[in-house]
C-alpha cells in the first residue's frame, strides 16, 4: 500500500510518519484492494485557540473509503480518525458477509473533474463575509462542488458506498430503474430511498 501524507499549515514530523506507518500496516491484512491511502492534516482555527483535523482516505479497486476527526494534537486526530476508518471497514465486512455477492466487481474509483475558471463578463457583485464564508449577493451560495463517475448500483450496494464513507446520504443510479437515487439515514438504524422520475 502506497502511504501519502501531507500538511496544510502545520509541520509532518518524522514521528507522525512513524505512527502512520505503523497504524497503516495494521489494514495490510484487513483490505487487500487497497492501493493507495491519503493522510491529509491541516491546522484550523477553533475559537481564541487552534485544532487539527486529519483526513484519511483509503483508494483501491473498490470503493473509496474515508474518516477523519478533530483533536488538539495531530497524533490525537489521526489515531481517532484511524478508529473510525476500521469500524467502518469492520461494519462493510459484517454487511457483506450478510449480503454475499450484492457488490460488483470492478466498481471504478469516483474521479474529479476540474473545470476550467469562468471569466466574469458582469461587473462584480458585492462579496459580505458571514461566519467565516464570503457571500456574494444575497445567494444562493455554492460551498462545494463535485463530481463523481460510477457504475449503477443495486439498494444493498449504496447502503455499503454509504457506509464506507461515513456520510447520512449517498446518490447514485439504481442498478434495476434506472433512475437517479438517494438512500439516507434515517432515525433508529432506519434508512430511506428517494427515486427521481425525469419528466419531459
Amino acid at each position: 500500500m502506497d502511504v501519502t501524507i501531507t500538511g496544510r499549515r502545520i509541520q509532518v514530523t518524522d514521528s507522525f510518519r512513524e505512527q502512520v506507518a505503523r497504524r497503516m500496516a495494521e489494514l495490510d491484512s484487513r483490505v487487500d484492494k487497497v492501493i493507495r491511502a491519503e493522510i491529509h492534516a491541516q491546522a484550523e482555527a477553533r475559537g481564541s485557540g487552534e485544532v487539527v483535523r486529519v483526513e484519511i482516505t483509503l483508494i483501491g479497486k473498490g470503493p473509496v473509503v474515508r474518516a477523519e476527526a478533530i483533536a488538539d494534537e495531530k497524533s490525537q486526530a489521526f489515531d481517532e480518525a484511524f478508529d473510525h476508518l476500521k469500524t467502518r471497514l469492520r461494519k462493510a465486512q459484517d454487511r457483506r458477509r450478510t449480503h454475499r455477492n450484492l457488490r460488483k466487481v470492478g466498481f471504478t474509483e469516483p474521479a474529479l473533474e476540474v473545470l476550467p475558471p469562468v471569466e466574469p463578463t458582469e461587473p462584480p457583485i458585492a462579496v459580505k463575509k458571514v461566519g467565516g464564508l464570503e457571500i456574494q449577493g444575497d445567494g444562493p451560495m455554492v460551498v462545494r462542488e463535485k463530481l463523481f463517475c460510477s457504475t449503477a448500483l443495486t439498494l444493498a450496494q449504496a447502503l455499503d458506498e454509504m457506509e464506507l464513507v461515513g456520510h447520512d446520504f449517498f446518490l447514485y443510479v439504481d442498478a434495476d430503474t434506472k433512475l437517479p437515487s438517494v438512500v439516507y439515514r434515517r432515525k433508529a438504524y432506519d434508512y430511506g430511498v428517494i427515486h427521481l422520475k425525469i419528466i419531459e
